[in-house]
């Protein structure tokens, strides 16, 4: 099998509210569709917002609705990153010990509830992604 494409979805109560987030974390823009929103990052498909009505927020990291997927976004300035994010609406879930150590991360969710993780290394380049991505 051969994939084409391969796009993370969220499912969302609120379609704008949610792609104008990842849209802006990310630096990219958002193409709306009546029950879907496409995010496009550097003039790539990286990310779907799909209209969810009855979506119910996971509850991080212990409630009766548990998260079933998150994103690893790897940053090399956290406390910018932090910045950029709650100003988008991100909520910080759980904040790291300290922010100077060698590698570490933070956990939000974004305005859906959807835990994700903002992470640094300090050692490895941003540039390095341990062959995750082919572009």
């Amino acid at each position: 099998m051969k994939i084409a494409r391969q796009i993370t979805v969220f499912d969302a109560t609120d379609l704008a509210a949610e792609s104008a987030f990842w849209a802006g974390l990310l630096g990219g823009t958002v193409y709306e569709d009546e029950d879907f929103h496409c995010v496009f990052v550097d003039g790539k498909w990286r990310f779907g917002v799909q209209y969810s009505p009855n979506h119910v927020p996971p509850e991080w990291p212990d409630g009766s609705q548990q998260q079933q997927v998150h994103l690893d976004l790897h940053v090399e300035d956290i406390r910018a990153a932090h910045e950029h994010a709650t100003s988008l609406g991100a909520r910080l879930l759980k904040a790291a010990d300290d922010l100077d150590t060698e590698e570490g991360h933070q956990v939000y969710a974004d305005p859906a509830g959807h835990p994700f993780c903002l992470g640094w290394h300090r050692n490895v380049p941003a540039v390095h992604d341990f062959g995750a991505t082919q572009g």
